[in-house]
C-alpha cells in the first residue's frame, strides 16, 4: 500500500510538471491538493510522511473522524464538498480554508461565527462554470455580486475561485468550462485570485487554463468503495 501510494504521487508530479512544461509555466504555482474523501488516515499519513501537507475533505463528519489519527502531522486542511449552514460551527474547527462559498446565505453564517470567534478565514468562492444543475456553485454572471456581498463583512479573504470542470468528455470538451473561470477572474480585474480547478481525469487542461490548485484523489489514493458504489472526486459534486 505504501510503495503504491507514494509511487502514484510521483506519477500526479510527473503529470503536474509535464502540463506545466507545455503551457509554460513554473510548477512551483500549481499545488497539489489531496482529495482525501473516504480515504483512511493511514493512507493520508503515508502521502503526508512522503511530502504532501495540504489535504481537503467534502464533508465535516471526515474532519472530526480523522482528527485524532493526525493530530501530530502538520496538515493544511481545506474543505471542498457543499458546505451548509448548519455545518459552519463544526467545520471553523479544523479548517484554514473554506473552497466552496457560493451563496450569500452561507457567507452571512460564516461572518456571523467568525465575528463571535474573533477570527477570520480564506475562502474560494465555487463557481458552476458548467451550468450543470447537478452541481453547486455560483452562477458565473453573479459571481461579482456575491464577491462584493462578501468583501463587505469584513472576516473573510477572497483568496481564489473554484470550480468543478465539465467531467466524462474528451479533452478539448472539458477546457471551455475551465478557461471560464481565468476569463472571469479576468473580467473581475482581479489577477491576485488563485484558481482551483482539475482533478484526476482533467487537471492537464485546467493546468493550460491556469489552475494553481489541482484536487486529485482517485489517481493516487485509487477508487473508494461507499456501500455497494465506486467514489472518485468526480463525484465531489453533491
Amino acid at each position: 500500500m505504501k510503495a503504491t501510494i507514494i509511487s502514484n504521487i510521483q506519477a500526479v508530479r510527473q503529470r503536474i510538471k509535464a502540463a506545466c512544461n507545455l503551457a509554460g509555466r513554473d510548477v512551483q504555482d500549481v499545488q497539489l491538493l489531496l482529495a482525501t474523501k473516504t480515504v483512511p488516515p493511514e493512507k493520508i499519513r503515508i502521502a503526508i510522511e512522503a511530502g504532501e501537507t495540504l489535504i481537503g475533505e467534502n464533508k465535516v463528519q471526515e474532519f472530526r473522524d480523522k482528527q485524532e489519527a493526525l493530530q501530530d502531522l502538520h496538515i493544511e486542511r481545506h474543505f471542498i464538498g457543499h458546505l451548509q449552514t448548519n455545518k459552519v460551527k463544526d467545520v471553523l474547527k479544523y479548517v484554514s480554508c473554506i473552497q466552496s462559498l457560493d451563496r450569500i446565505v452561507l457567507a452571512q453564517e460564516l461572518d456571523k461565527r467568525l465575528q463571535s470567534e474573533g477570527r477570520s478565514l480564506d475562502v474560494f468562492i465555487q463557481v458552476n462554470t458548467s451550468y450543470e444543475e447537478s452541481k453547486f456553485g455560483v452562477a458565473p454572471e453573479a459571481v461579482e455580486t456575491l464577491i462584493k456581498n462578501v468583501q463587505s463583512y469584513g472576516t473573510m479573504h477572497i483568496k481564489g475561485l473554484m470550480t468543478i470542470g465539465l467531467l466524462d468528455v474528451e479533452v478539448e470538451k472539458m477546457r471551455p468550462s475551465l478557461r471560464l473561470l481565468r476569463e472571469i477572474r479576468e473580467r473581475l480585474g482581479m489577477p491576485q485570485l488563485q484558481l482551483s480547478m482539475g482533478m484526476s481525469q482533467d487537471l492537464e487542461p485546467a493546468i493550460a487554463e491556469g489552475s494553481n490548485i489541482v484536487r486529485v484523489g482517485t489517481s493516487i489514493f485509487g477508487n473508494r468503495f461507499l456501500g455497494k458504489e465506486i467514489w472518485n472526486e468526480n463525484e465531489n459534486i453533491s
